[in-house]
């Protein structure tokens, strides 16, 4: 048990530490892959900390995670598409949206929301400790085996669900997935279950990005030119997708 809470306590502090470093970056707008990095270290937080719910401290870290997260998503999201309308030539478009970008980061690193979560998360070692403490991590193996089990069950009944929602696959995927890494000596899935997760969250992710983009374009005119190749690369996506998913299934369930 001991050797499984300074485990959880190495690994929390290596997040803070993490964030601190992206906070840094994006407050003096040092390279475009801050944002990434950030949103990257958040949702590893979430899946170590999705497990221990019920615990003290974990429901108010687990929130203000979620509000880095939900802050951030339309700015990486903007980066993304830029990036990819740079790589298809539509320069113009991509600038226009690449300017709003820096005063974004400002606001990211400067605001309540990540100054909240880092106040949280250097409080939280002290919660797991006293908790520790006051013997109430008795069973914590167990628990945590048990919720990850969980996750792989819920992805299961959903793959096995003919009119599965691709939203709600890539979300289930995604959770499965960093929740093995984040405890990889809990790690019960199957052999080739982490390579069949990353082919498809990435097919997925595709699929999601036509699909976001696709939706601006009703109301964005200077991404009118791309929407006969998105529809054509959403279809693909799909297929792909389906098949990736299939072999998931077959190999893991």
């Amino acid at each position: 048990m001991s050797a499984l809470v300074d485990q959880l306590v190495a690994q929390v502090i290596g997040l803070e530490v993490g964030l601190l470093s992206c906070q840094a970056r994006l407050a003096a707008v040092t390279d475009d892959e801050a944002l990434h990095d950030l949103r990257t270290t958040v949702r590893r937080l979430r899946s170590l900390l999705r497990p221990l719910r019920g615990l003290p401290g974990v429901e108010q870290l687990e929130l203000a995670a979620s509000t880095v997260g939900q802050l951030t998503t339309p700015l990486r999201d903007r980066e993304v598409l830029a990036a990819h309308l740079h790589q298809h030539g539509h320069h113009a478009a991509a600038d226009r949206r690449l300017r709003l970008q820096p005063e974004a980061y400002r606001h990211v690193a400067e605001g309540p929301e990540l100054a909240h979560l880092l106040q949280i998360l250097d409080a939280f070692p002290r919660f797991i400790r006293a908790s520790q403490h006051q013997k109430l991590l008795r069973g914590l193996r167990t628990r945590i085996e048990k919720r990850l089990t969980k996750q792989w069950h819920n992805l299961d009944d959903a793959l096995q669900d003919p009119s599965h929602d691709r939203h709600r696959l890539r979300l289930l995927i995604k959770r499965v997935r960093y929740a093995a890494e984040a405890y990889p000596e809990l790690d019960k899935l199957p052999v080739k279950a982490m390579s069949r997760l990353k082919q498809a969250q990435g097919a997925l992710g595709d699929w999601h990005d036509c699909w976001q983009w696709l939706l601006q374009a009703e109301h964005q005119a200077d991404l009118q030119p791309c929407v006969t190749i998105w529809r054509r690369t959403m279809a693909q996506a799909e297929g792909e997708a389906d098949r990736v998913l299939d072999k998931l299934c077959a190999d893991c369930f």
